[in-house]
Order: structure tokens, then C-alpha cells, then sequence
């Protein structure tokens, strides 16, 4: 049983993480700072600069924006936030947004009133906005989380100033750093479910949701009917679509919310939609399903840790593999059978680009759940991959360490070369 510092910080974790939020979590962050600096000026500005770092400008050229009548772009999520935001609401800030603020929105982003500039930055999510009235001046920072408001000035004086906490926005953010494999297994074996239950619910009916409704409407190309239509019916095959389809409908505007993880709603999806599907269609009991989904959601965010929040490491590959090995957790997987099938996934797809939210991140869903749902599979018929083949590491929390390094660090480059490719086209 871990001790009782790792289960309350362990739980902490999990509230700080398992948050509500409509839409792609980058321009959300950019319409929390619109609405924070209208009700920072008393007012609504005349002229807005937007900066941002090099990953927030890749995450948000292509995603719609949600309640924003279909339109893309970082002005659109800054006027949309100065006029319907609630700051209240943090992630769900454009959930009351009606029609008047999206007409004024329009005007605004028709008559340019938004500059958006590169910010030269090392912080992968970094913004700050600048605005004025025709009586004040405002400028607002945020740095390494989508809500983690670092500074605030009004008319040349410091209002706010919070000293850099790193990539956690909470005032004491939980220790991160206990994370391990053997402990979270033992942590979902033990947990009181009371103490995670309506986080947990909470994450099954927005995600399972939003993933219907992907089913039915009419976002994207319509993966997840692919998906279902065109290969052999079976559980695996639903796990894939109806992910994949959740993805799409909150890639392509769809206004209903899901419980993000790692400050992310694909890898929210990723982590906990699968589970959810295949507990269903083989009548798991609803504790086992929700063990399984503290298991997945503490994976991914162990794996996060290493990599970072915005990278050019798809974050698909780390919650897909979680979801692999919430599968053998709810067959009983010993913890060597958990730690084969983080190994296997990271033997075939220890990395995918990421360029950027868009609707097609749903594919990359999909494709990196086959391989998890794979690896599941292989464990459970005692195929492993050994240590030292390619990546993988004595022992699966080395491998994690290691596969995160690389995101990280070894592919910093290869994040401005993105970036830099997106810039120009």
C-alpha cells in the first residue's frame, strides 16, 4: 500500500488534472486571457497584441474554436474571450458565449484589430497580451499552463505577480515527482473510491458524450464511422472509432466539454474513452472501471511529466499507451505484465510529429491505440519485447524517463523546424 503522503498527493493530482474544458485547450488559454484583460481594463480595448510562443501558434491555426460559429485562429479566440468569456469558468470560459459577441467578434477579426505575433520563447505555452483602452493600458503573461496567469499590468503598474511555479498553475501544485508505476498500480488497487469518484464520473459522461455525438455529427472527415464501417466489427474496432470520433467533434467546434488530462482533451479522450468502451462490452463492474481509469489517467500524466506540455511528441502515443495497459490492468495484469505493455507500445511507436491540433489529431488517436490495444494483446499471450531492443529500458519506468527525454529534449529542434514549416505555409 503506498503511504499516506504518495495517496494524498496521488489524489491531488488527480483534481488538479481531471478538469472540464470545451474545446482545443490552446485557444481556450488565449480566450481565459482575452476575458482576464477586458475585466483587467474595465473595459473592452480598442487594439489587442497577442504573443505567442511558437506551440500555441501551431495549435491553434487549424482548430475550430467552439461557440465561435465555426472560425479558426488566435484573434478569433482573443475577441471571442474580451467579449463572451467568463473568467470564472477558467477551461469552460466560452461556454455562455451567445450571439452578439460572436458579431462583434467578426467585426474585430475582419477589421484586424488583433496583431498576433511569434513570441521568441524557450517556454513551449507561453502568451502575453497586450491591450489598451482609450483611457488604460493592460498587458497579461501566461507561462507553462493554460491558465497560469504569471503577471498582469495596468497603465505601467504591476497589479499581479506571481513568481515562475513552472508548469503547474495550482498555488501548490502536488508532487509530481512520486509518480511511478509500481505506485500507481497500487494506488488503483487501494484507492477509496470515494475519493476520486466524481472526478471519475465526471470524465466518463463528458467524454463518452462528446464521443456519441462525434459518432453522430458531422465533424471532420468522419473518422470514427470509417473506423466502424470498414474494418471487422469487434470491440477493438469501437475503441478506435469511437475515440477517434470524440477527437474529431472537439477538433471540429463541437461545443460540449470534456475532462482533459495533462492540460489536454485528446489525451484526456485517449486515456479514458477506450477503457470506458471496452469495460462496457465485456460487463466489468463499475469500480473495476473506475480503478482502471485512475490507473490510465496517473499513467498518462507519469508519462507527461517527462515530456512536457506542448512538444513535438504527439501526446496520442502516451495516452493511447495508457489505455493499453488500463486493458491488462482490468485482465489482472501483474505489475511485470503492466511494465510489458508500456515496453511493447514504446517498441513500435516510441514518438509521432506533432504539427499542431487539427481534426485529423483523431487519426493519430487511432493509429496509436491499435498499437497499445497490440501490445495489450501480445502481453497477454506472453509475447514481450526484451530490454535493450531499440528504446526500451531495464525497467518500464526507465523507459518512460527515456521516451520523455526524447520528447523533451531530443526533439526541441525538431519543434522549431515544425513550427518554422507552419509559419510559412
Amino acid at each position: 500500500m503506498v503511504d499516506d503522503k504518495t495517496y494524498r498527493e496521488y489524489v491531488e493530482i488527480l483534481k488538479e488534472e481531471l478538469v472540464e474544458a470545451m474545446g482545443c485547450t490552446e485557444p481556450i488559454a488565449l480566450a481565459f486571457a482575452g476575458a482576464k484583460i477586458r475585466e483587467v481594463l474595465g473595459g473592452v480595448p480598442r487594439r489587442v497584441v497577442a504573443k505567442c510562443s511558437g506551440n500555441m501558434l501551431k495549435n491553434v491555426r487549424c482548430v475550430v474554436i467552439p461557440n465561435s460559429g465555426g472560425m479558426t485562429g488566435i484573434a478569433t479566440a482573443v475577441w471571442l474571450g474580451i467579449f463572451g468569456g467568463c473568467v470564472q469558468a477558467n477551461m469552460d470560459v466560452l461556454q455562455e458565449v451567445g450571439e452578439e459577441a460572436r458579431r462583434l467578434m467578426r467585426e474585430q477579426v475582419k477589421a484586424g484589430t488583433c496583431k498576433v505575433e511569434h513570441l521568441a520563447s524557450d517556454i513551449p505555452l507561453h502568451i502575453i497580451v497586450e491591450a489598451q483602452t482609450d483611457e488604460h493600458s493592460a498587458s497579461l503573461e501566461i507561462r507553462y499552463s493554460h491558465l497560469n496567469i504569471t503577471d498582469i499590468i495596468r497603465d505601467g503598474q504591476v497589479v499581479f505577480h506571481k513568481e515562475d511555479a513552472g508548469e503547474y498553475s495550482a498555488e501548490n501544485p502536488a508532487d509530481r515527482s512520486l509518480l511511478n508505476l509500481p505506485d500507481i498500480k497500487e494506488f488503483a488497487d487501494a484507492v477509496n473510491l470515494d475519493d476520486v469518484k466524481s472526478l471519475i464520473e465526471d470524465q466518463i459522461r463528458c467524454n463518452m458524450d462528446i464521443a456519441y455525438e462525434g459518432m453522430a455529427g458531422n465533424f471532420g472527415v468522419g473518422l470514427g464511422r470509417v473506423i466502424k464501417k470498414s474494418y471487422p466489427e469487434g470491440v477493438t474496432s469501437r475503441m478506435k472509432a469511437y475515440t477517434a470520433a470524440a477527437s474529431e467533434a472537439r477538433m471540429g467546434g463541437c461545443e460540449m466539454p470534456v475532462v482533459i488530462n495533462s492540460g489536454s482533451g485528446n489525451q484526456g479522450l485517449a486515456c479514458s474513452v477506450p477503457v470506458i468502451v471496452y469495460a462496457r462490452e465485456n460487463n466489468i463492474s463499475r469500480d473495476k472501471l473506475y480503478r482502471a481509469l485512475v490507473f490510465s489517467n496517473l499513467l498518462t500524466i507519469y508519462q507527461k511529466n517527462f515530456i512536457g506540455c506542448l512538444s513535438a511528441f504527439c501526446g496520442a502515443v502516451s495516452a493511447s499507451c495508457s489505455a493499453g495497459v488500463a486493458l491488462t490492468y482490468i485482465n489482472g495484469g501483474t505489475l511485470d505484465m503492466l511494465a510489458a505493455t508500456i515496453d511493447n507500445t514504446m517498441a513500435n511507436i516510441p514518438g509521432i510529429l506533432c504539427d499542431g491540433a487539427k481534426v485529423s489529431c483523431a487519426a493519430k488517436i487511432a493509429t496509436s491505440l491499435d498499437a497499445a490495444i497490440m501490445s495489450h494483446y501480445m502481453v497477454m499471450n506472453g509475447a514481450y519485447y526484451q530490454a535493450h531492443t531499440g528504446i526500451i529500458q531495464e525497467g518500464a519506468d526507465e523507459t518512460i524517463s527515456s521516451v520523455g527525454y526524447i520528447g523533451r529534449v531530443g526533439m526541441s529542434q525538431t519543434d522549431k523546424e515544425l513550427i518554422q514549416i507552419l509559419l510559412d505555409s
